[in-house]
């Protein structure tokens, strides 16, 4: 497994606690929003590691995006529930390859 496919897992598992109903949404307004910046960052990384590996790099530009709507609620639920989705979807196809 290589270093993109890790990032995938641990920012496709991130998105997914931040999409848990009310607990995703009270753990980033107690801190006040730093999740979502550190998640940009993230996703930023994985992004950059995901080109220059020639990897499939839609699931973290769709984090990008998620880490800035992040703060609506109901949208942000869906966006980080959609985001750990593909993160975790392309984790898992290529670790079979």
């Amino acid at each position: 497994m290589n270093r993109t496919t890790i990032l995938k897992w641990v920012s496709g598992i991130c998105e997914g606690l931040l999409a848990i109903p009310l607990a995703g949404g009270t753990f980033i307004v107690s801190m006040s929003w730093t999740p979502l910046l550190f998640m940009f960052v993230l996703h930023t990384i994985t992004l950059i590691l995901s080109i220059k590996d020639s990897r499939f790099s839609a699931g973290s530009i769709l984090g990008m995006i998620t880490s800035f709507i992040g703060a609506i609620p109901i949208i942000g639920w869906v966006m980080h529930t959609i985001t750990a989705l593909v993160l975790l979807i392309d984790a898992a196809v290529e670790t079979k390859k």
